[in-house]
């Protein structure tokens, strides 16, 4: 995500300098920049919600395995028979 941002803030500076050169009115230059620098900010403000909600997925996901008795984590993932290393009663 930051080099987006990166490159961003870098579109940010150099579009009005380009326009500036150009021909374009200083107060053209400026809402150019206005306006690249709201779109950058709300780029940035969705990718790290898409972040978020991406490892929130995960972890909700690793929590998930669970067996037959309900239980999860380690104890779930445990095979066989007799998982727990109980003996059998006779």
């Amino acid at each position: 995500m930051s080099d987006v941002v990166r490159w961003g803030a870098f579109s940010c500076a150099l579009v009005p300098f380009v326009l500036i050169i150009s021909g374009a009115s200083w107060a053209g230059a400026a809402g150019t920049a206005a306006g690249l620098a709201l779109v950058t900010g709300a780029c940035r403000a969705l990718l790290r919600r898409s972040e978020r909600s991406a490892a929130g997925l995960r972890r909700r996901a690793a929590g998930r395995q669970r067996d037959r008795s309900g239980r999860s984590g380690a104890r779930a993932r445990r095979g066989g028979r007799h998982g727990e290393r109980r003996t059998p009663v006779d």
